[in-house]
């Protein structure tokens, strides 16, 4: 339902910094209402729980992510995220 989740990385600096917590829900009315602007977490195989934004949508069940900083572990190099593999939507963010 709700999760505290610590952020590790930079991929989203400076807006989500290493340090932070947020809070997210996986609230199925939040998840299934993504839009372009949302922070999400999701779930790769490789690289475990992500945190990104969403881009946009190539049908109802591929988001395409981009992280804050050039670099970043997102759509330009994982390609689109399979919608199921979202496990929550940004609600809060908690400074460090």
């Amino acid at each position: 339902m709700f999760k505290v989740i610590k952020i590790t990385g930079n991929s989203m600096s400076p807006e989500f910094q290493e340090g932070d917590f947020i809070i997210t829900t996986s609230l199925l009315f939040f998840i299934k209402h993504i839009k372009a602007g949302d922070v999400i977490v999701f779930e790769h195989g490789l690289y475990g729980l992500l945190i990104k934004r969403v881009l946009n949508f190539t049908n109802d069940d591929q988001v395409y992510v981009i992280g804050a900083n050039e670099n970043s572990l997102d759509s330009r190099r994982l390609g689109p995220v399979k919608r199921d593999t979202v496990r929550g939507k940004v609600l809060w963010r908690i400074s460090k």
